[in-house]
């Protein structure tokens, strides 16, 4: 699905932190009459998520669900990646003060709160934000070269995106404890068997799947769709919050230890983590 022909009415915001002088980082088009496909544009970064991006998804989700023109949304990566996380450059020296003040929940819940179906379409890595990102979606469609993954703990953290109650909600608790806990990937393949992912397609194949997909439900009666979106999460819903709110709270806390800094600075220096505390084989 390119949007080489398309009219990008989009966010042409300067990309910080690595991309390229000038390029955007989230990219909006209409390739379908009641389509609008968002594309995260942070090729350098593997697309991770920082604060500009975040606010740019945000603001056009908050936009786009008020659009009465546009009956479903598209969310796509590149082909090297959906959204490989965090960047951590943003978080190596954040306080949990300074946590607690990006309003993280406002950001995650323009997305969340988004009452058009939302299709999401996946290749290459989804990583911590990104597979939570990508859970945020109604229907996720992957490519072959998809990987999905929460590896927070890698760095001494832990999500903080949703991913300990949407991930358990869509996958069980211990299939999604085998990725919280070990922060090891996923395939696309074994990503569908769980029931992480809704389809899996060929790389050259899933935009256009995507687009099918979006072109099917656009065409579907709006009011039903809302209602049936809004019945599935009212489903979840009994304790989904409070489990958000415990989790945002653990996360934001895990700032102040020396395990986060050590793992974020291991990994921006591309060697062996030394946790506190961790066995020595």
């Amino acid at each position: 699905m390119s949007t080489a022909n398309a009219n990008p009415a989009a966010m042409p915001a300067p990309g910080g932190g690595g991309d390229g002088a000038g390029e955007g980082v989230l990219l909006e088009s209409r390739p379908a009459p009641g389509v609008a496909l968002l594309r995260l544009n942070r090729p350098a970064v593997l697309n991770a998520l920082n604060l500009q991006l975040r606010r740019a998804l945000a603001d056009a989700f908050t936009r786009l669900d008020a659009d009465d023109t546009v009956r479903a949304v598209i969310l796509a990566g590149s082909e090297r990646a959906f959204c490989a996380g965090a960047d951590l450059r943003e978080y190596v020296d954040a306080t949990p003060t300074e946590i607690i003040g990006r309003d993280m929940d406002r950001l995650w819940g323009a997305v969340a709160g988004c009452r058009k179906p939302v299709v999401a379409c996946v290749r290459g890595h989804a990583l911590g934000g990104g597979c939570e990102l990508a859970m945020h979606a109604d229907l996720i469609l992957a490519g072959e070269s998809a990987r999905f993954g929460q590896p927070e703990v890698l760095i001494g953290l832990m999500p903080g995106g949703g991913a300990t109650q949407r991930l358990t909600r869509a996958v069980g608790k211990f299939r999604a404890m085998r990725l919280l806990m070990t922060g090891e990937p996923v395939d696309a393949r074994e990503a569908l068997q769980m029931g992480l992912v809704s389809e899996v397609y060929a790389d050259a194949r899933v935009e256009e799947a995507a687009l099918q997909r979006a072109v099917q439900l656009a065409g579907l009666p709006a009011l039903a769709l809302r209602f049936i979106k809004e019945a599935v999460i009212e489903s979840m819903n009994g304790t989904l919050e409070q489990g958000l709110q415990h989790e945002r709270k653990s996360f934001q806390l895990l700032f102040a230890t020396p395990d986060k800094a050590e793992g974020i600075r291991a990994r921006l220096e591309k060697r062996a983590p030394r946790f506190e505390g961790a066995a020595s084989g």
